[in-house]
């Protein structure tokens, strides 16, 4: 007869550690630890199983890390939960505008890819390799924000004693790919697109955008107390932008808030559009919401900013200029045609609410013709 094979022993790692050892009935290892008592005094030995004695022995060590931070990860909580967790209680007092592009993120990239994955089991590699799958067809700046939807669920997650550290946290964002950059409309193209705006309901918005350089969002903001269409003891007619769609109503920094004069062409556009609104308020009758918005729907609520793309993009296929445009370029188109025309860069700052003109120079370095190719002028006339 054979003689029979040995059976492994009990191996005691050191104190602290537990006890590993062989376990015939399951057929693998098993691990054991103390962990000391209950409330109620009765001894915690929590069991543990795995392949090889290394995989228990890490299972053995990840109670230990649990029992000292007081953490008791959920063996069942999946990455949808902690997603799904954080969007219904972890935003309260955001804007409707970031509640909509975290679900948005969350809906299509996270939770289809990561959402089934054990919270507990998540590892910095799987991150990694999501979020570097992801390189390819997402801008950086839209990397980062998915990131953060991760990131900042799982911190959720973590407040709630549902996980014990945050992988997200240990990676680094990749590089995206490039996004379309910023561009500007020529004087001809810009007429065009004047053209092609005429009769339509956002007339007024392009020309208040190209013509003063306001922001999208300012636009959407603007009130009609705050424009002033008449001379009123030597000041010209102006519209004062206090406000932004932002959170709260502030515009992006204090020194945005700035009172622009405006030129006869913008005067008839928004004279023409307050007598089209008020015709919407008759036709709308007890539906009208009287928020007093310069630009608003049919019933007087707030533009919806794809909305207001979508009938943009439609205005600059009607003018034949051709590529792909969307309204804020009609604030580049601003500052190019100005510093065409030898506006200084201070002023221009002031015009367009930046707080210095390294921001404007930063912003719309490809706007800036005059400052971009002042050097080479210099240089050319000393070298000619």
């Amino acid at each position: 007869m054979g003689s029979k094979e040995p059976k492994p022993k009990k191996t005691r790692g050191q104190a602290g550690q537990g006890t590993v050892y062989w376990d015939e009935a399951k057929g693998c290892f098993r691990g054991e630890i103390s962990l000391g008592y209950t409330p109620s005094g009765k001894r915690r030995r929590p069991k543990v199983y795995g392949r090889t004695k290394t995989e228990v022995r890490e299972k053995l060590r990840e109670l230990v890390k649990e029992a000292k931070s007081g953490v008791k990860p959920s063996a069942t909580y999946t990455v949808t939960d902690a997603v799904t967790d954080w969007l219904k209680r972890g935003l309260k007092g955001c804007s409707k505008a970031t509640l909509d592009k975290c679900r948005n993120l969350a809906n299509k990239h996270v939770i289809p890819e990561l959402g089934r994955a054990k919270l507990k089991d998540l590892t910095a590699d799987d991150v990694d390799d999501w979020l570097d799958s992801k390189a390819g067809e997402l801008a950086t700046r839209t990397l980062r924000e998915l990131h953060a939807v991760l990131r900042r669920a799982i911190q959720f997650a973590q407040r709630r004693d549902k996980v014990l550290r945050n992988v997200a946290e240990l990676v680094d964002t990749p590089q995206g790919k490039e996004g379309r950059p910023s561009k500007a409309l020529t004087l001809s193209q810009a007429r065009d697109v004047l053209k092609a705006a005429e009769g339509t309901r956002l007339f007024a918005y392009v020309v208040l955008s190209l013509m003063v350089g306001v922001r999208t969002e300012e636009a959407r903001a603007l009130r009609w107390e705050h424009v002033h269409l008449s001379p009123l003891a030597g000041v010209p007619p102006h519209v004062e932008v206090w406000r932004s769609v932002r959170e709260h109503g502030d515009t992006k920094t204090k020194k945005s808030r700035r009172t622009l004069a405006v030129p006869e062409p913008v005067v008839e556009a928004l004279r023409a559009h307050h007598a089209a609104q008020e015709d919407d308020r008759k036709v709308a009758g007890g539906a009208w919401q009287d928020n007093r918005l310069v630009f608003a729907t049919v019933v007087g609520t707030e533009l919806d900013a794809a909305n207001v793309r979508r009938a943009f993009r439609a205005i600059v296929k009607e003018s034949g200029i051709g590529g792909s445009w969307t309204p804020r370029e009609l604030r580049h188109s601003f500052v190019s045609l100005m510093s065409e025309k030898g506006v200084p860069l201070e002023a221009i700052a002031r015009l367009v609410g930046h707080s210095s003109t390294a921001t404007t120079e930063i912003v719309y370095r490809k706007e800036l013709r005059p400052v971009i190719t002042e050097g080479a002028e210099v240089m050319g006339d000393l070298f000619k």
